[in-house]
């Protein structure tokens, strides 16, 4: 190989992009003193791979970067491009593609430096290793430097053999003879890793076998028991879907007797409509006969009573009348009695006054004279009053047989109303026999209504068969949910179970959790309190484990939680962190979880879990449970 270019780009003074042409024999570089030709090689040294900024004359590799003068600014990097004539294919297998090759480095402040071969990234050793295989490099003895004679000239054998060995251009020999030291050495360290891990892993082999033997029958069982479970699901499934189908097909029989009930129904009633339009004139005429028929029925009645009451007075009439002549006749016989004692009477005054004639009866004469006179004054008044009273009786006697002449000619009165009544109700009772087509037309009315009422209990009885497949069909569907939904417990009982067969712990200490037993129903609970700590063991000289402590007194659990330990049957080490884990329903883990000591947290059935730190979980079987029920 052999340099032809080389190209600089912000390195120290060459500011500007410079290139230099290194033609063939021998080329020199002469200039006054600072005018920049050790920095040329500097470049060089810097670009093979150079790592002590010492070399480089600065205080850190980043002061190789132009810091930037009077005039002219710093700038943010460097970069050096060494052009090499690869024609020969000197150099390593993975150079060889091209007949030139342009190695560069380049340095950004704050970003160190990185190297390129033939536009693509490459590490500082390989490009290290690239030139110490051609003999040179940025230490090797082909750059020479001030005072680098006297060095060698004074310098130790060991020292010595290195500049010949450069020389001889074995160097890169010792490198990669160091490198497969290194190598050596780290695959012996990994032999001896591999060794002892070999051994740990025959040591746990046993129990990754007894382990695998349960897992698989857990799987076998856990597939056998979904095999079954999906059957059954899949049986009551058909079982819905039938019963669905059936009470479908109901539904439409159901539905097709309503259409044609709802048919018959209406020409019932357009049948009744027009029945009833026939009918109404006839009810017409029907009820002012009947208005007639009753008219003439009271007044009969009223005539009737009329009548009576005529007979009565009549009766009356002629008892007083016959009274009336017994008392006219008993006057008479009363006043020929007063005509007779008047007769008497004035004869026996006649007597008195011929008598009158002797003095010696005069006083006797006297009173017997007033005694006559007031017997003739009684009588008198008695026939006065016997006239009157015979005046009276004749007088009602008069109005009596005038009242019943009277009495007579009403009743015969009345006896003819009551015969006309009689006929004009023969007569409307006639015509109405005459309208006999009046009752079958109210019988066939009253059949259709009939008919109607029966159609729209149908109709109702069809509506509610309708309600009742939907009702099936609705139970049908959260049936299914329920499957879908127990489906999805049993996956997540699964995946629980084989998190538990599977501890990461494994080995020659065997997981806790294998000395657990949990009631049935009870295994999220438990896989939500304690979770990874399940696969720590039970020995003490596992890396992860489980050891009884110090008795102290624990705080108890707020009212309404269960102790976990009631339902899980483990090791005398897990007793205080179970009495500690209490098991409420769902809708209580809120409220209880702010009356938790330090240490206590709750679950549910479906694990979910709170714990007195504030930090709460919902478990998906829950979430989905109240999704199912939304």
């Amino acid at each position: 190989m052999k340099i032809t270019r080389l190209r600089l780009l912000g390195f120290k003074s060459f500011v500007e992009p410079t290139e230099l042409l290194v033609e063939p024999g021998l080329t020199g570089v002469v200039g006054p003193n600072g005018c920049g030709k050790s920095n040329l090689l500097e470049a060089l040294r810097w670009a093979m791979g150079e790592t002590s900024y010492k070399v480089m004359r600065a205080s850190a590799m980043e002061d190789v970067i132009f810091a930037g003068s009077v005039d002219r600014p710093a700038r943010n990097s460097a970069e050096v491009t060494l052009f090499i004539d690869n024609s020969a294919r000197t150099a390593p297998a993975e150079l060889n593609d091209s007949d030139t090759l342009e190695v560069t480095r380049r340095i950004e402040r704050d970003a160190g430096s990185a190297y390129r071969v033939n536009g693509r990234d490459a590490r500082a050793r390989d490009v290290r290793l690239l030139f110490e295989d051609a003999a040179t490099g940025a230490r090797s003895p082909a750059i020479v430097p001030q005072g680098r004679i006297g060095e060698i000239v004074n310098a130790p054998p060991q020292e010595r053999r290195r500049v010949l060995e450069d020389a001889a251009g074995i160097a890169g020999l010792h490198s990669r003879r160091h490198e497969a030291e290194l190598r050596l050495k780290a695959t012996e360290a990994n032999l001896a890793r591999l060794a002892d891990l070999i051994g740990q892993l025959s040591s746990q082999l046993q129990a990754l076998k007894r382990q695998a033997r349960q897992a698989q029958r857990y799987r076998e069982i856990s597939g056998k028991i979904r095999e079954t479970e999906a059957l059954q699901h899949h049986l009551h499934w058909t079982a819905v879907c039938a019963l669905v189908e059936h009470e479908e097909a109901s539904f439409q029989e159901a539905f097709g007797a309503v259409a044609q009930e709802t048919k018959a129904e209406g020409e019932a009633l357009r049948q009744q409509a027009e029945a009833a339009e026939k009918l109404q004139p006839l009810r017409d005429e029907e009820a002012a006969r009947a208005a007639v028929l009753h008219r003439l029925s009271v007044e009969r009645d009223a005539l009737e009573r009329e009548e009576a009451r005529a007979k009565a007075r009549q009766a009356e009439l002629e008892t007083r009348l016959a009274q009336a002549s017994r008392d006219l006749a008993r006057e008479e016989e009363h006043i020929a009695e007063a005509e007779g004692m008047l007769r008497g009477l004035g004869e026996e005054g006649r007597r008195l006054q011929a008598a009158s004639t002797g003095d010696h009866q005069q006083p006797q004469l006297r009173e017997t004279a007033a005694r006559a006179g007031e017997i003739l004054a009684s009588a008198e008044q008695a026939l006065t009053k016997a006239t009157g009273d015979l005046a009276e009786v004749r007088a009602e006697h008069s109005r009596l047989e005038a009242e019943q002449v009277d009495s007579t000619d009403r009743l015969a009165r009345l006896e003819a109303e009551a015969n006309s009544v009689a006929e004009t109700l023969a007569k409307l009772e006639a015509e109405l026999a005459e309208h006999g087509d009046l009752a079958e037309l109210s019988t066939k009315a009253a059949s259709l209504a009939s008919d109607a009422r029966r159609s729209e209990a149908e109709l109702a009885s069809a509506e509610a068969e309708e309600e009742r497949a939907r009702g099936f069909e609705t139970k049908a569907r959260d049936l299914a949910s329920a499957a879908k939904l127990k489906w999805q417990e049993l996956e997540i009982e699964f995946a629980t179970a084989l998190k538990l067969l599977q501890p990461k712990n494994a080995g020659e200490w065997s997981p806790i959790v294998e000395q657990v037993r949990v009631k049935q129903g009870y295994e999220q609970a438990l896989a939500a309190a304690l979770g990874d700590d399940l696969d720590a063991a039970a020995n003490e000289s596992a890396p992860a484990h489980w050891r009884l402590t110090t008795s102290v007194e624990d705080p108890t659990l707020p009212e309404g939680a269960t102790p976990l330990s009631e339902f899980v049957e483990a090791p005398s080490v897990l007793d205080r962190r179970l009495s500690q884990i209490g098991v409420v329903e769902p809708e209580l883990g809120g409220s209880l979880q702010a009356r938790l000591k330090p240490g206590q947290r709750l679950v549910s059935l479906f694990g979910d879990l709170w714990r007195w730190d504030g930090y709460s979980a919902v478990s998906y079987t829950h979430l989905r449970a109240h999704e199912t029920k939304a």
